[in-house]
């Protein structure tokens, strides 16, 4: 076998490779020998087919298997030989082969991973948000489950603010419907942004059974754009108006909660415990990002286009497969658009890269025990963790998964060692995202 390797860019390459004809047509008779001793065809006893039969029939196909096989297994050895490491998959172009060709010759087109070396991050400052839960954290998010749990009661008075209107309406514009311009027993609560604020305006100070036509000025960014910047007309029927009651904070309350007795007491202590499960979550989160990001900043990669392909791809399946389990039918199997997700798949490859460069000089693979840890800590939010313990130690999959995880905290745990960390309180609402 000869290999030619030539340099096409910083990454790319192209290996030129010919193999001997000698060693192809010798394996083909090889195999085709070993066939006519278990081959049936017709006329002939088992093991008796003549070898020019053999050939005749399956001369062809056993060919393009061996020059399959040849072109795998060369291509292996003269990546082997080069020391190289290949990125995604490689491009094959064989020559046009002529009778009586001496050699079987391809070429091998493909990148390779990229020589990491991880910037000096000593000098960066990562913020490390403090927050500790309180009863106020406790109160805030009670109050928020009251609201999920609120129910509405019609009333006779003028809508407002909070309350939930049913109505019918019917737009046009230059006395022509347009695509959803009309709803019946169209639901939604004032004030929570379901329809543009213009539209609300009008329906606010309206009682069941009142009628109104007004003109609505779409804005120009919208994003039905056979009505962005135009003035339709509509006419809206409000047919009930309901008032929000929130439910009281007594034992009926905990009991809906998963509280048997309907104890408050415990009702709030359970809420505390899971609030600080979710704030510890998110504060690691926090700082992980911001390690992340100080790892990116310092160091440059070229990043193989070939693997950032294989994450599009890998994320455009996510996506679909995420869309699906809603309920939202992906049209003729098309994925999103690759474009969509190229950001994100060439920060999460340059990511591993780097992670898989500073895990190899600092030694950070995953222990035993710590993904032990995490799989008991991720139990805990579940009613019998002993089993969930035990579903992840079934799927090798799930465990690799945790694997991941860990090898990241892991990352993160160094680059937080190497960099300037300050500490700083956070409040509780900015946090969990309830401002």
């Amino acid at each position: 076998m000869q290999a030619n390797l030539e340099t096409l860019n910083q990454l790319e390459r192209r290996l030129s490779i010919a193999v001997p004809m000698a060693e192809i047509d010798s394996e083909v008779e090889t195999r085709l020998r070993r066939l006519s001793r278990t081959v049936k065809l017709h006329g002939f006893r088992p093991g008796k087919v003549p070898l020019k039969v053999v050939a005749q029939q399956f001369g062809p196909q056993v060919r393009q298997e061996v020059l399959g096989n040849t072109l795998e297994k060369s291509f292996g050895e003269a990546v082997r030989q080069q020391n190289l490491r290949v990125a995604g998959y490689p491009k094959f172009e064989a020559k046009p082969m002529t009778d009586g060709a001496s050699q079987f010759e391809y070429s091998a087109t493909f990148e390779i991973y990229p020589d990491v070396t991880v910037g000096d991050i000593s000098q960066v400052t990562i913020t490390r948000p403090l927050l500790d839960v309180d009863e106020a954290a406790v109160d805030k998010t009670l109050e928020i489950m009251r609201k999920q749990r609120t129910t509405f009661d019609p009333v006779g008075r003028a809508a407002e603010t909070g309350d939930r209107v049913t109505l019918d309406y019917r737009g046009t514009l230059n006395g022509k419907e347009f695509s959803g311009s009309q709803a019946k027993d169209h639901v939604i609560v004032l004030g929570a942004g379901q329809l543009l604020p213009d539209f609300e305006k009008q329906i606010a100070g309206m009682k069941a059974g009142a009628a109104r036509t007004f003109e609505l000025c779409f804005p120009d960014d919208y994003h039905g754009k056979e009505v962005a910047g135009k003035i339709a007309k509509f006419e809206v029927t409000v047919t009930q108006v309901a008032a929000p009651r929130l439910p009281a904070v007594d034992a009926e309350f905990a009991k809906s909660l998963g509280v048997a007795d309907g104890d408050l007491a415990t009702m709030r202590a359970e809420i505390k415990a899971n609030l600080e499960r979710e704030v510890k979550i998110r504060l690691r989160n926090r700082i992980k990002d911001q390690a992340m990001q100080a790892l990116l900043d310092v160091t440059g990669i070229e990043v193989p286009k070939s693997l950032v392909e294989l994450e599009i791809q890998r994320l455009q399946k996510l996506a679909a497969k995420d869309l699906t389990a809603r309920g939202i039918q992906v049209k003729d199997n098309i994925p999103m658009p690759a474009d969509v997700f190229e950001k994100q798949a060439r920060r999460r490859v340059n990511l591993g890269l780097i992670f898989a460069e500073v895990v190899k000089a600092h030694n950070l693979h995953a222990k035993p025990e710590q993904v032990r840890a995490v799989v008991e800590e991720q139990a805990q939010s579940y009613e019998h963790p002993e089993e969930v313990v035990k579903w992840f130690y079934q799927s090798p999959e799930r465990l690799r998964d945790i694997e991941s995880a860990v090898l990241e905290d892991n990352v993160v745990a160094w680059a937080l060692g190497a960099a300037r960390v300050e500490g700083k309180a956070i409040a509780f609402d900015e946090l969990m995202g309830n401002q």
